[in-house]
């Protein structure tokens, strides 16, 4: 049986990666317990997950720039001097934030080099198994996207190399397809980046497509359908099992 990245269905990348829960606060702990006064990630994860998931709403409602540490302590209930132990200031928030999503996208995305796929089942791979982390990472992708502005230079420029990484590793894939003779692309770059503005819109437009009652593995194959139909992959296109007018 298929495993993915073979295996495109959120059910096979479920199996494959865990992004939520417990694992996904261990995470964030390893990542910032050198700056926390807290080191027993047994009582620190269970705190972690309030700080960031309070940031997250408090982010949302208000921006960064306008929440204070104190709007965070009355969210999660923990004092001032609770909250120190873990964070400093909200650039540490931002820092950690930014830092976990570049982590999983170079894991997950980055890892899929490492696959042997052919360029169809690579892109294919990419572009779903995106769209199925923004889906269960939801939060932490609109807070890069939405804040970025606030964030600091370096974190402002680590968020951007993100993004150009990941249009680095579509174009690669495509350009791998061109000189087998599977695609047609003048312009590599042009199409990386438009499907990362399609694949964008499934966090930050989430409202509208759940309107649609657009389902998520739809929207994957809808990105990837109209990736094959400009790169004139036929055989990609033959063997789709959604139409492209399903969406619209």
């Amino acid at each position: 049986m298929a495993e993915w990245p073979k295996d495109t269905s959120f059910k096979a990348f479920r199996e494959r990666w865990t992004l939520e829960g417990e694992p996904l606060w261990r995470a964030v702990f390893e990542m910032h317990k050198d700056k926390m006064q807290i080191k027993n990630a047994n009582v620190a994860i269970a705190n972690l997950e309030k700080i960031f998931t309070a940031t997250f709403k408090l982010a949302n409602s208000k921006g960064l720039q306008a929440m204070s540490l104190r709007d965070l302590s009355k969210e999660t209930g923990i004092s001032m001097g609770g909250l120190y132990a873990y964070i400093e200031s909200k650039d540490d928030l931002a820092s950690v934030i930014e830092g976990v999503q570049r982590q999983y996208i170079d894991k997950v995305i980055g890892g899929l080099t490492d696959e042997n796929l052919e360029p169809i089942d690579r892109l294919r791979a990419i572009i779903f198994g995106e769209i199925y982390m923004m889906e269960i990472m939801s939060p932490w992708y609109y807070f890069c996207f939405m804040e970025l502005k606030g964030l600091s230079k370096e974190q402002q420029q680590f968020a951007l190399n993100v993004e150009l990484r990941f249009e680095d590793t579509l174009m690669e894939s495509i350009s791998e397809g061109v000189e087998a003779g599977l695609f047609t692309c003048d312009k590599p770059e042009l199409l990386a980046s438009q499907v990362t503005a399609q694949l964008q819109q499934w966090h930050l437009k989430h409202w509208k497509f759940k309107l649609r009652e657009v389902k998520t593995e739809e929207y994957a194959q809808f990105v990837f359908d109209s990736l094959m139909t400009c790169l004139g992959s036929q055989q990609a296109i033959e063997e789709s099992p959604v139409k492209l007018q399903r969406i619209g």
